[in-house]
């Protein structure tokens, strides 16, 4: 498959400067940028023997810019290994970025990616002001190497329903119906912003019909409703997303860019998803922009960039020629009408070298001999020495030794885990 000369410069660049990066220079088990800017994942799917991840990429800075779709695979979802980049904006309709996707296998045994084309254009020659113009866009390929669907795009403003929005389209997400048809939802706001997503329906994953709205927020989580995620769970169907602009609810959402479970029923034949309750999909504010995928036993299991637009531009230690990594992945689950979710079984396979300790009398700064390493996996329970007299609080600091430590604290009165 001939490919196009940034795609292959690319690939140069990041094979080369990736191999400079040390192991130790980067998480033991989140997955990283290869080099440059990383931030949503894309296309998160299984698909000969192993996951494939792709992600938001700006190889060339740390800092977000033109997008390209940089790709990894695991066989564990916790040891990665890097492929060249898959995507690239080499065409006129992505020429200013190709935006989050999704995946699927084609019946033929082709892997499809569903990403978001970004052209730029002014709508005053005479004016400064430049506006996105987003849609719906296709590759195809065997696992490395993709080519671009020569009717690229495949859906734009037009296939919207009305009070749709030619700026705020984007984050295709694609799965295939019992019947063996397609669907594909996005993010697709009104004119003023307002959250919706919308439906499509398609035979054959390439021709799609004209969009219907699946859900409106009306003012009530955010503003824009990025990266959605709409799937069955036991008997309910589950809608994620993140939006923009987030007001706080007490604890349980933030303010500014956030994230929404909604649980609730979907009605296949109307195409309208009505929920039931809504919650945070993470508590922390490093968490943005989920994707999710079936393991072969059957798991659902979520993925998300461990930062967030509020946070991403500030914090970062230089010099680094890398930047962003994805959460641990996590198996999903629904119980008592809420979403939970639970550490992949995965990890248990990396458990060795246990020390325990028992009955330890915590008061002031304690350290235990032998808990030491880069790594640690910790299960700790803790009670009160006098139950009358309740603690304040119960804090681990790791790697308290450096400039930069982590500390987990527990708060009983407010019922409150931290990690800092």
């Amino acid at each position: 498959m001939e490919i196009s000369k940034m795609l292959a410069d690319v690939r140069e660049y990041e094979e080369k400067t990736g191999a400079a990066i040390r192991p130790e220079m980067r998480p033991k088990f989140h997955l990283s940028s290869r080099v440059g800017w990383l931030n949503d994942p894309n296309g998160f799917s299984w698909y000969k023997g192993q996951y494939h991840l792709f992600y938001q990429y700006h190889p060339y800075d740390t800092v977000w810019g033109p997008m390209h779709w940089g790709h990894a695979v695991s066989k564990d979802l916790l040891h990665w290994e890097y492929l060249p980049a898959a995507l690239v904006p080499d065409m006129p309709y992505d020429q200013d970025g190709c935006f989050s996707g999704s995946a699927i296998v084609l019946p033929d045994g082709r892997h499809m990616l569903f990403y978001t084309g970004v052209q730029i254009q002014k709508e005053d020659p005479s004016s400064r002001t430049k506006e996105e113009i987003q849609r719906q866009c296709i590759a195809v390929g065997d696992g490395v190497n993709y080519q671009k669907y020569e009717g690229n795009p495949i859906l734009s403003f037009e296939d919207q329903p009305e009070g749709g929005s030619l700026y705020d389209f984007r984050d295709p997400k694609v799965w295939q119906a019992e019947d063996g048809s397609y669907r594909m939802i996005t993010c697709c706001a009104s004119p003023d912003r307002d959250g919706r997503i919308v439906l499509f329906s398609s035979k054959d994953a390439i021709h799609w019909e004209k969009g219907s709205v699946l859900i409106q927020n009306n003012d009530r989580f955010g503003k824009v409703w990025e990266c959605p995620e709409f799937f069955r769970l036991g008997n309910k169907w589950v809608l994620l997303t993140s939006p923009m602009d987030m007001l706080p609810e007490g604890f349980e959402y933030h303010t500014g860019n956030g994230t929404l479970c909604l649980i609730g029923d979907y009605d296949e034949e109307t195409g309208v998803f009505i929920p039931q309750h809504d919650q945070a999909i993470d508590y922390g504010i490093d968490f943005y922009a989920t994707q999710t995928v079936v393991t072969p036993d059957g798991r659902r299991v979520m993925i998300a960039w461990m930062q967030n637009w509020d946070t991403a531009p500030a914090y970062r230690i230089e010099p680094t020629s890398w930047f962003g990594q994805m959460t641990l992945p996590r198996e999903l689950s629904i119980r008592n009408g809420r979403l939970y979710e639970s550490p992949i079984r995965e990890l248990e396979t990396l458990r060795h070298n246990k020390i325990a300790y028992r009955n330890v009398y915590v008061n002031g700064n304690t350290r235990l001999e032998g808990v030491k390493g880069r790594c640690i996996d910790l299960e700790i329970t803790v009670r009160p020495a006098d139950t009358a007299e309740v603690y304040n609080s119960f804090a681990i600091h790791f790697a308290e030794g450096g400039r930069y430590y982590t500390t987990l604290s527990f708060h009983p009165r407010d019922g409150i885990v931290k990690i800092d």
